[in-house]
């Protein structure tokens, strides 16, 4: 598991539970360049171990994943921390069932691979949006 942290205080903090290297280094740079702070987690043993330990703001997850799946990560996730939202983020799309299976499971979004990075931006930027507006009300 990798780390980026950093001590400013106010960062959003999001958990990448990704296992392709060249997805995890786009997601990094774009997480990076983002301002955030974040962990990244290998699979989804990892992943699950990390939610609590690192306390994220946001999730995002792959699907295909060694070990646990992504899907396992969002029920973990929504039964224990439901207040963190998730991205669901894979190359499985409705013709697997992935997108339904896991919206069904309590997931936020779903962003298709490949993914446009800025979208995947305002995404994020949107879930977290919306969690300020929720616990500033």
């Amino acid at each position: 598991m990798r780390s980026e942290q950093n001590e400013s205080k106010g960062l959003r903090k999001v958990l990448l539970v990704e296992d392709n290297t060249l997805t995890k280094k786009i997601l990094e740079h774009i997480l990076k360049k983002e301002g955030y702070q974040y962990r990244i987690a290998n699979d989804g043993n990892e992943g699950i171990a990390a939610i609590a330990e690192f306390n994220p703001d946001i999730i995002i997850t792959d699907i295909m994943l060694p070990v646990k799946n992504g899907l396992e990560v969002v029920v973990y996730a929504k039964r224990n921390f439901t207040h963190i939202p998730i991205i669901v983020l894979s190359a499985l799309g409705e013709e697997e069932g992935a997108v339904t299976r896991a919206f069904n499971l309590g997931a936020d979004d779903f962003v298709p691979k490949p993914f446009n990075p800025g979208e995947l931006v305002l995404r994020i930027k949107r879930l977290l949006a919306k969690i300020n507006n929720t616990t500033n009300s």
